[in-house]
């Protein structure tokens, strides 16, 4: 690997940007394939360049034959997190769920009669107020957020740090009724339409017809996997919470 390369592909590992390493196997040249562009030694067909984009999506690396070779598509993603403001029934069933599924999980909450380590037992808790402890933690493009605690107080400044920020899942817990009131507060603090159209609310989950905590947290992980996959499924259909 030349200096060049591997020194960009350090920085960008650190700066926790998802990129694709492409080595043809013949000659060993290489190239980085992000998102919008590339960089490097190794010319790029679209072909290479469209595989490349889905491995990153998936999350997987592997061997394409592209225009007579062979090329290694090594993915580089940051880490998935999932970070559950509110420390409820729901988030007991989610973030295990969720650990499970390969997510570093970060439970918020400043009640800390809720976020005990009794009731969430090897999961990092933070008891800071939801929307700075999330301005902290610098969220990026591999960051699925879900607002669960049904008080304004600490759900809406979540929601607000979080559509600042390119998580690629926000989700909020609550009726039709409960997300239209919270889209007006949310108007009401300066967010636009299309700010407003990436929460996955009202109720939040795919339309599984489930209604336990448990058959609610599934919904979820179904649907922040279904966007983290570029599949988003349907509006999930109006349930109680």
């Amino acid at each position: 690997m030349k200096r060049a390369i591997l020194d960009r592909l350090v920085a960008d590992r650190a700066a926790k940007r998802p990129v694709v390493l492409a080595t043809d196997i013949e000659s060993g040249l290489q190239s980085l394939i992000y998102e919008q562009d590339s960089h490097g030694d190794l010319t790029l067909d679209p072909e290479v360049l469209t595989a490349a984009r889905r491995a990153l999506r998936d999350d997987r690396s592997g061997i394409i034959e592209a225009g007579g070779r062979r090329v290694f598509l090594q993915v580089h993603n940051p880490p998935l997190r999932l970070i559950l403001v509110g420390a409820v029934h729901i988030a007991q069933v989610l973030a295990p769920m969720a650990a499970l599924a390969g997510y570093a999980v970060t439970i918020v909450d400043p009640r800390r009669s809720f976020a005990t380590d009794a009731r969430f037992p090897d999961m990092t808790l933070l008891t800071d107020w939801p929307d700075e402890a999330m301005e902290r933690m610098e969220l990026d493009g591999r960051t699925a957020v879900v607002a669960l605690t049904h008080d304004p107080k600490l759900d809406d400044p979540a929601l607000q740090v979080a559509l600042r920020s390119p998580a690629f899942y926000i989700g909020a817990l609550g009726s039709r009724k409960t997300h239209a009131a919270r889209l007006e507060r949310l108007r009401a603090a300066g967010l636009g339409e299309a700010d407003l159209a990436r929460i996955h609310g009202g109720p939040v989950g795919l339309p599984l017809g489930g209604r336990s905590p448990a058959e609610i947290a599934l919904s979820i992980l179904a649907q922040i996997t279904a966007v983290l996959h570029g599949a988003p499924g349907p509006k999930a259909q109006e349930r109680a919470a």
